[in-house]
């Protein structure tokens, strides 16, 4: 990113404002990979796939595979789902969104919207409910205790679906 940025000011192109990637519980490489390069380009994450491909509204749990759903509808792309720690990470933070009275999807969606580098989220949704329910995890604001365990969740599984 901060070659193509200063090629970008060398020869006067445009300005790269936002960069995409796949952020959220399950994946926060964004945080020792890019979020350095963000700071001191000013250029923002447009973090997709806040929900983990489903996994993080907790649906999964005990690998149940439910029909028309994005791992049955899209198996080869979910791969990276089926990875050691997952469920285990998920289950977790499905604990944490329960204990203060969240869904587990507005738990994810409000995390990735906590980050300091965040400049949009890219949600998507099957159902009207399921668009309804992301919709309220933007209003979710998340304190320090459940950031800090956020946190220890994420230290001991760190990075399940990179």
């Amino acid at each position: 990113m901060s070659e193509f940025i200063r090629i970008a000011n060398e020869l006067g192109l445009p300005k790269v404002v936002t960069t995409q990637n796949a952020y959220n519980l399950l994946n926060r490489n964004f945080d020792s990979a890019l979020s350095e390069v963000s700071r001191y380009t000013n250029v923002g994450l447009l973090a997709y796939s806040p929900l983990g491909f489903g996994f993080l509204t907790g649906k999964y749990i005990e690998n149940q595979e439910l029909e028309n759903t994005r791992i049955s509808l899209f198996p080869g792309f979910g791969q990276r789902y089926l990875k050691p720690n997952v469920q285990e990470a998920v289950a977790a933070y499905v604990k944490v969104a329960k204990k203060y009275n969240l869904k587990p999807a507005q738990l994810a969606i409000a995390f990735v919207k906590s980050r300091w580098f965040v400049k949009s989220t890219i949600i998507g949704a099957t159902s009207l409910a399921q668009l309804q329910e992301n919709i309220n995890g933007v209003n979710v604001v998340l304190d320090k205790e459940i950031l800090a365990e956020i946190d220890a969740i994420h230290t001991r599984y760190p990075n399940p679906v990179p």
